[in-house]
């Protein structure tokens, strides 16, 4: 029996900022200072190129605000593309949209600001849609890092408040009734909080006084 290249049928979806001064991780850089922050969200996508290269799935990483075309995302593994909407729930709508148009059976996104999945955790989640409609990974300030399904579902990006702790709960209220498998709650970096007093961070917050 010839077998299936899953790579061909598994899409992953890479949100990204631009890493520019004073234009990401905002919250956090409120109390580390803009170098800072930058330097960490830089870490973060260091760590996400890493596990995400090796995925079983096409890869694609969609930016803010414009394609750098060489940069640490290698042309080679992670095609690159412009998201395009109003708000994050168009953006990540329209790009599900486009990813399902293209003939994927099973599309999953994710934040380029989580410090500890991997590459198994992405692999298992894909097989989860084998089995469930879709697969939710809830974060720990009420959001979610990670949202994947195998049909186009638009009603899940609209009537949502973005970057408040609603998102994940207003999200599972619309998936009642559906089949969704819930992965372990992870925290994604955003505020100082998140990263205090995990050790990986220590040396970029070695002169931050609070």
């Amino acid at each position: 029996m010839k077998q299936v290249n899953k790579e061909k049928h598994n899409l992953l979806l890479i949100f990204t900022r631009n890493p520019e001064l004073g234009k990401c991780k905002t919250r956090l850089a409120a109390v580390v200072g803009d170098k800072v922050a930058l330097e960490i969200y830089r870490f973060l996508l260091q760590h996400t190129v890493k596990f995400s290269k090796n995925i079983k799935a096409q890869k694609e990483v969609y930016y803010s605000e414009e394609i750098w075309g060489n940069d640490i995302w290698d042309n080679d593994i992670f095609d690159k593309k412009l998201q395009q909407g109003l708000d994050l729930g168009e953006r990540m709508s329209n790009a599900f949209k486009t990813g399902f148009k293209a003939g994927f059976n099973k599309i999953i996104v994710i934040g380029s600001d989580m410090y500890d999945l991997s590459t198994i955790e992405m692999d298992y989640a894909f097989e989860q849609l084998d089995t469930h409609d879709y697969v939710v990974g809830p974060a720990e300030d009420g959001g979610y890092y990670l949202l994947g399904m195998k049909t186009s579902t638009p009603n899940l990006f609209k009537n949502k408040d973005w970057g408040k702790e609603t998102v994940l709960q207003d999200t599972l209220n619309d998936l009642t009734n559906r089949k969704v498998k819930i992965l372990d709650i992870k925290n994604d970096v955003d505020h100082y909080g998140d990263i205090k007093d995990i050790e990986i961070f220590q040396p970029f917050l070695i002169d931050i006084k609070i």
